[in-house]
């Protein structure tokens, strides 16, 4: 199978392109100690990524302190000291996974329109594509606050093909979570799971994706 008919590949961020798990963890655990909670491992604060910035701050309270503790009121003061904390680190541990550089400019050569639909709040974006000097490669992208809408809807896909002059035939999701991969089933569109990111532990397979690669250099076979 090959994907020579898409103009248009939308790429998911956190998971796929590049791994912030590290500066995550830390931005969480600042958080946590604010109100004298036992840091958590990486191990722990991962499989509690993908739905974006707030449920990620939800669950680690749940975690840290039992879900009957958690009132609206901490978890929105708990979700502004995590979010300023990981403005301090947005991508200092952060990193491109392997064969993402290379593969982004061969797709960019080849002439593909490249953006990104991410869970991460918007505002966090640039400064990450700035850090690892790979922004000249997308046209567009959006994050979670970008619409009133985020991953698993369509919305936010439907939005990109719309903006970027394109069809839904002609695009195609890549994506290491079923938030990825379910977004793409809502919007009629193709997708590429790949199975070395965070989603949950969950296999990716199991939701079914368009197809599966274990290496993001493996797109270069596919395009």
């Amino acid at each position: 199978m090959n994907f020579t008919d898409k103009d248009l590949i939308i790429f998911d961020f956190d998971g796929t392109l590049i791994n912030s798990i590290p500066d995550l963890t830390i931005a969480v655990n600042k958080m946590l100690a604010h109100y004298n909670l036992s840091p958590l491992t990486v191990a722990q604060v991962t499989p509690f990524i993908g739905n974006g910035a707030k449920p990620l701050v939800k669950r680690a309270l749940v975690s840290a302190m039992g879900e009957d503790k958690i009132t609206n009121a901490l978890l929105d003061e708990a979700f502004k000291i995590y979010f300023s904390a990981y403005k301090d680190v947005t991508c200092e541990k952060t990193f491109m996974y392997p064969g993402v550089l290379d593969t982004l400019n061969l797709l960019k050569q080849k002439g593909y329109t490249l953006a990104i639909c991410t869970n991460k709040p918007f505002g966090f974006i640039e400064p990450i594509l700035d850090t690892l000097k790979i922004k000249q490669f997308f046209t567009l992208w959006i994050g979670e606050d970008s619409l009133d809408q985020k991953k698993p809807e369509a919305a936010p896909l439907l939005h990109l093909v719309k903006t970027l002059d394109t069809t839904i035939e002609k695009s195609i999701m890549v994506g290491d979570s079923k938030n990825d991969i379910l977004a793409a089933q809502n919007a009629n569109m193709q997708s590429i799971g790949v199975s070395y990111g965070y989603n949950y532990n969950e296999n990716i397979s199991d939701y079914n994706p368009t197809q599966v690669v274990d290496d993001f250099s493996e797109l270069q076979d596919l395009f």
